[in-house]
């Protein structure tokens, strides 16, 4: 079994938290962006976070899911092979894991427009393959 090359892991964990990030900025401020109003105006979300450094806590933590992603990649691979075919499999699992749940009951049980758990779902889900998939690009044994 060959040892991890723990820079590479370290360097697609990186890559891929700043592809995350551009992507869950297109969805929240794009995409987004005009609901988050209409929410606060209907009531449904509160008009300041309940903690100051929201923004900077997410993308602290779209960071690390990135580099969790990375060492995994960097373990299946030996058993699942190298390649965009494991990367994807390995996002599509950990983005449902990260993403389906919790925005499931969400969109069942708190009174906001279902587009909002919808995207925040959309946005875990596919943020996680693409740090995968970089990931898996960056990464040599």
């Amino acid at each position: 079994m060959a040892a991890t090359n723990t820079r590479r892991v370290l360097l697609g964990g990186a890559i891929g938290g700043v592809v995350w990030t551009i992507w869950t900025m297109v969805v929240n401020v794009v995409i987004l962006g005009s609901r988050y109003a209409v929410g606060q105006e209907a009531g449904q979300l509160l008009e300041h976070p309940r903690y100051p450094l929201f923004v900077l806590y997410w993308i602290v933590s779209l960071f690390i899911l990135s580099f969790v992603l990375a060492w995994l990649y960097a373990g299946v691979r030996a058993t699942r092979g190298a390649g965009p075919r494991t990367a994807l499999k390995l996002g599509l699992a950990v983005g449902f894991a990260a993403s389906v749940p919790a925005n499931y009951i969400t969109a069942t049980w708190l009174p906001v427009d279902r587009l909002f758990p919808f995207w925040w779902m959309i946005d875990l889900w596919v943020g996680a393959i693409l740090a995968s998939f970089v990931a898996g690009w960056v990464y040599k044994d």
